[in-house]
């Protein structure tokens, strides 16, 4: 994907979360650290552009949650904040890529300690297939 393709995604998925939620009342974004920040924010210039308001972002680092340490040696990339409480939310995870589910699990996991969401979304720029465990996106920029 180019630059311009990246930000047609981003356009065509930023309406798509707008109109599954039926706008942005108890959003959330959460990126993944590292991929997913950029697209988080990314994601929540595009909602302010179209909706008028943007809603909170936060980071999430899952390597302390992953079920491969000891594997692989684990350390953590970056900082976790979450802005918000998670509690009622709905919450949307971004991340760059999409491939055997395990990230995801790991996020899943570690957003149980910032509170109850609703509901968590995913969204990812690239679906690669090849899942390892039944993780679907609800928002995909390619496939």
């Amino acid at each position: 994907m180019d630059a311009d393709d990246v930000r047609r995604a981003i356009w065509r998925m930023a309406h798509e979360i707008l109109e599954h939620n039926h706008g942005l009342d108890g959003l959330v974004l959460v990126g993944l650290q590292t991929g997913g920040v950029g697209m988080a924010e990314a994601f929540a210039e595009a909602l302010g552009e179209i909706d008028g308001h943007t809603p909170p972002i936060g980071t999430l680092d899952v390597a302390l949650y992953r079920d491969d340490i000891g594997i692989r040696p684990v350390l953590p990339e970056a900082v976790t904040d979450i802005p918000v409480d998670l509690d009622g939310a709905i919450v949307v995870l971004v991340d760059d890529v999409l491939f055997t589910g395990r990230t995801i699990r790991a996020a899943l996991d570690a957003l149980n300690a910032y509170g109850r969401p609703r509901s968590v979304q995913l969204a990812v720029m690239v679906d690669r297939g090849h899942r390892e465990l039944p993780i679907r996106p609800d928002y995909v920029g390619k496939n």
